[in-house]
């Protein structure tokens, strides 16, 4: 199971630097697009009108939980892999560390799981949320449309999904993945027209999904060139190829 692979990956998780350059660039992407959220600031300081209420989908390890915590009024971190969470946890419990993240080990199919923050408004209800999240997750999951469905429930009405991803621009697009890392990929990339007809058919509206940045990968030059590793052991190894990545974007009326 994809969960499995990733606990036992979540020790050594953030000792690769390309898992943290990924974060950063779809946090800069996810910025840029909701200046009224996140200002423009590069100093972790807030200039934005209204600090929201972010929820993530796969939080992994806080890479970019943590990125975007200074600007969030509260932050309810998702993950279905137990070793992932715990690994963030463990960041949380710093002394210095941010005091607005909540982590929650769960597979969320349901906007009123009894795991989720209650609203605080005194109702028996979740809390809602003014952005939902999630980054190199959509890949994974099998079934797309009931997670999108999941996170329409778990919006305010005029919040917004913000999904990172890279692109499905053809076979070329499963070396993203060396072969030893196939366990829990779903498909290789999101193909553009096809995840916004997801998104509307959810009920989504001002959707658009469209590439936001680009990163070069050292990939496999036949499948199974690295062995058991993520990347190439040695400079014979591999070959760079240019990744685009899309940002997903749907507002729930």
């Amino acid at each position: 199971m994809a969960s499995d692979r990733f606990s036992a990956e979540a020790a050594a998780w953030d000792n690769n630097p390309f898992i943290h350059i990924q974060s950063e660039s779809a946090w800069q992407a996810i910025r840029k697009q909701f200046p009224g959220y996140f200002g423009n600031a590069n100093d972790g300081s807030f200039t934005g009108v209204q600090k929201p209420a972010v929820l993530e989908i796969g939080a992994g390890t806080g890479t970019l939980t943590l990125r975007m915590a200074p600007y969030a009024s509260q932050i309810v971190a998702v993950d279905a892999a137990e070793g992932m969470i715990n690994a963030l946890q463990i960041k949380l419990e710093k002394p210095d560390a941010a005091k607005n993240v909540t982590a929650i080990y769960a597979l969320l199919e349901d906007p009123e799981d009894k795991v989720l923050p209650p609203a605080g408004d005194g109702s028996e209800g979740r809390l809602k949320y003014e952005l939902i999240t999630s980054h190199l997750v959509l890949h994974h999951i099998a079934d797309i449309p009931a997670v999108l469905k999941t996170m329409y429930g778990c919006l305010k009405p005029g919040g917004w999904v913000a999904l990172t991803d890279f692109e499905d621009f053809g076979p070329a697009a499963r070396k993203f993945h060396p072969e030893s890392k196939m366990v829990g990929v779903e498909r290789h990339g999101i193909p553009r027209e096809w995840m916004a007809g997801l998104l509307r058919d959810a009920g989504f509206v001002d959707v658009d999904v469209k590439v936001a940045w680009s990163t070069k990968k050292t990939v496999e030059k036949f499948p199974g060139e690295f062995g058991n590793h993520a990347d190439a052991a040695n400079a014979s190894q591999g070959e760079p190829m240019d990744f685009p990545f899309v940002l997903c974007l749907g507002k729930k009326p």
